[in-house]
């Protein structure tokens, strides 16, 4: 029995780029289409990050996933018919902290 040949054989089932776009803007269209008041926050990308687009509703919530650049990131903003901004003119709104805030004593109830 060689060393090799205990590898686990690769995974032919693993989702390529396409179907893992078709998720990401299916998950953001049904972020908008079941929240108020939905908003696209555009972040740069980073040492650390790719560029993000983050969607925060009207009471605070929020989903970020990640996107190929700014550019697309408000031309699927337009298409989801929502406003968009560049996080680092406008910052983020308050209320995405009040909702963190929120669901964190939430989960300190739960767990206490």
């Amino acid at each position: 029995m060689g060393l090799f040949s205990r590898r686990k054989p690769a995974a032919t089932d693993a989702p390529t780029d396409r179907d893992a776009r078709e998720a990401t803007v299916a998950h953001l269209r049904d972020f908008v289409a079941t929240r108020v008041g939905v908003e696209a926050y555009v972040e740069p990308k980073t040492n650390v990050t790719p560029t993000t687009m983050m969607l925060v509703a009207t009471d605070g919530e929020w989903t970020r996933r990640r996107v190929p650049d700014p550019k697309t990131a408000g031309d699927l903003a337009r298409q989801l018919g929502i406003p968009v901004y560049d996080v680092q003119r406008t910052g983020y709104p308050q209320r995405v902290r009040d909702w963190n805030s929120r669901q964190r004593l939430a989960r300190k109830r739960a767990n206490g």
